[in-house]
């Protein structure tokens, strides 16, 4: 390949030009149960995550505690996931099934753009959590970020996955380079075009996926692992203090603890998800060799289990949350019947105090789930 020719597929799918699948041989091609797969996964994935995280947004904008740093936090999150689906998944899905790119020069440099971004907005939206729940728990006569912060927080998060999701931008282009060098006797692939990434070397490409996988994947979650160690390990010396005062104190210490595996889980949730992704990625950046050669389907399912990820939000916090439940409740009865139920009054998604506030409620950014 010629030097400045540097090509990677959209998405973290590399370019193996030895065996592209466009090959006259073909040997690893779509069978037609596995595209049914995929387009059932894919559909799958797009319709939960799009309906629960925007179910999520609705009832967090509807409640009285709104002015809730961690919940801004998650809705954060959602906006971010809801993103994807729209934009980046059913280009994906299409452009996988299809082998060829129909979408146009706009959208080949849009969707890695939106989807790198997204994922800067969600792992930096799980960090501000982590570092918030840190800081009400460790330091609870402390400072503590009031909902003014969290907005401002939410806007430079955003700032920064834009600054860092611009080589995309700049480097994603259309190109029929793989088609060129068919040996067949009638290529049927002349007028198509793929969508790619040309970098002007392949130093400065390794340097970007590498920054990549390090800002957008290790260094949050080991921060993000430090905190909760470091809030577990509190909440524990706390429990054993408290073994002997009253039942209302343990409840209270025990509501903080299911809170915080809740958020674990959603963190825990979100590596699972990126990790054989990142894993894919990194063995193709340094030694891709070591891939088999059916990279196509490889890759495919890969990815399809990081777009999971845009489930686990909605699932986790929402669904699991008896609150969130009874308010959505609450919201679909108003819809339909013009009115609310008098049942319903309110129902916080925030409930967990500390030992500053001593109230039944922290103002500035707990949250508990009710079952």
């Amino acid at each position: 390949m010629e030097e400045g020719q540097d090509l990677t597929y959209l998405n973290g799918s590399k370019a193996w030009w030895r065996d592209l699948l466009w090959n006259e041989s073909r040997p690893c091609s779509n069978s037609v149960g596995g595209t049914t797969f995929l387009i059932v996964a894919y559909s799958t994935v797009i319709a939960v995550g799009l309906i629960g995280n925007t179910c999520l947004v609705f009832v967090i904008s509807r409640q009285k505690e709104m002015r809730n740093v961690t919940n801004i936090f998650i809705a954060n999150l959602s906006c971010s996931d809801i993103l994807v689906c729209i934009v980046c998944l059913p280009v994906t899905a299409i452009y996988t099934l299809m082998d060829h790119w129909i979408f146009g020069e706009a959208l080949c440099k849009v969707t890695p753009f939106i989807q790198c971004m997204s994922v800067t907005v969600s792992i930096l939206s799980l960090v501000l959590i982590a570092l918030e729940r840190h800081q009400l728990i460790i330091h609870p006569t402390g400072w503590k970020p009031v909902v003014g912060h969290s907005y401002l927080a939410v806007a430079v998060t955003w700032m920064v996955a834009c600054f860092i999701s611009l080589p995309f931008l700049a480097f994603s282009v259309l190109t029929n380079h793989p088609f060129q060098n068919l040996s067949l006797p009638f290529n049927p692939f002349a007028d198509q075009v793929v969508c790619m990434e040309r970098w002007p070397t392949e130093s400065q490409r390794l340097a970007y996926t590498t920054s990549l996988l390090l800002f957008q994947y290790c260094l949050p979650l080991f921060l993000i692992l430090i905190c909760y160690l470091r809030i577990f390990l509190r909440l524990r010396r706390r429990r054993e203090m408290v073994e002997r005062t009253r039942e209302a104190r343990r409840k209270k210490d025990k509501n903080i603890q299911r809170v915080n595996g809740m958020l674990a889980a959603i963190v825990a949730a979100f590596a699972l998800c990126w990790l054989p992704l990142n894993v894919f990625n990194t063995l193709f950046d340094w030694n891709h060799d070591a891939i088999p050669a059916c990279h196509n389907a490889i890759f495919s399912a890969c990815h399809l289990i990081a777009m999971a990820s845009t489930c686990v939000n909605p699932i986790i916090y929402g669904f699991l949350n008896s609150n969130f439940q009874k308010e959505l409740k609450a919201s679909l009865y108003r819809c339909r019947c013009g009115g609310a139920p008098e049942s319903y009054e309110s129902f916080p998604l925030s409930t967990v105090s500390t030992d500053a506030t001593k109230m039944s409620s922290l103002r500035n950014g707990s949250l508990s789930i009710t079952t």
